[in-house]
């Protein structure tokens, strides 16, 4: 980002990621917003497991396309807003652990789409941190469109 972008992008991503459902329903915290960079937390619930006790591949998409969107919001103006059209999981080892970090990143800004690439991590008090799933996401920048507004 440089001196022209709006200081207030991170009250700007805070307030819309409060406004997420999902994101509260499975328990998510917004934990790092930075300039192309935003992470999420989540910790372990078995209600978000799969028949193996693991965390569920459908949680794991939905927790890395919001960190990957709101690491784009992070790159457009206030007024604009931000709609997935495309991502691509890989699911890279299974969902154990105690905690997990959704770590997305933008890898090309643009006025009209935008790509980010994310990773995820499986947190375990007796180790380092495991990769556990990469996306590359897709989003399309929206602006003056009733309902969708930042």
């Amino acid at each position: 980002m440089d001196e022209s972008d709006p200081p207030d992008f991170k009250k700007r991503i805070r307030e819309s990621f409060r406004r997420q459902a999902a994101m509260r329903t499975i328990g998510a915290e917004l934990t790092r917003v930075e300039p192309g960079t935003v992470e999420i937390e989540l910790p372990f619930d078995a209600k978000l497991t799969q028949q193996h006790g693991l965390l569920h591949a459908g949680v794991i998409s939905a927790a890395l396309d919001a960190a990957g969107t709101y690491a784009g919001y992070s790159v457009i103006d206030p007024e604009a807003s931000l709609l997935t059209i495309e991502f691509k999981v890989n699911l890279l080892s299974p969902g154990r652990g105690e905690r997990f970090l959704f770590r997305g990143e933008v890898t090309k800004p643009g006025t009209t789409i935008i790509v980010s690439d994310g990773r995820a991590y499986a947190v375990r008090p007796d180790g380092p941190a495991k990769l556990i799933a990469s996306v590359t996401g897709t989003m399309m920048v929206v602006r003056g469109r009733e309902g969708i507004e930042g």
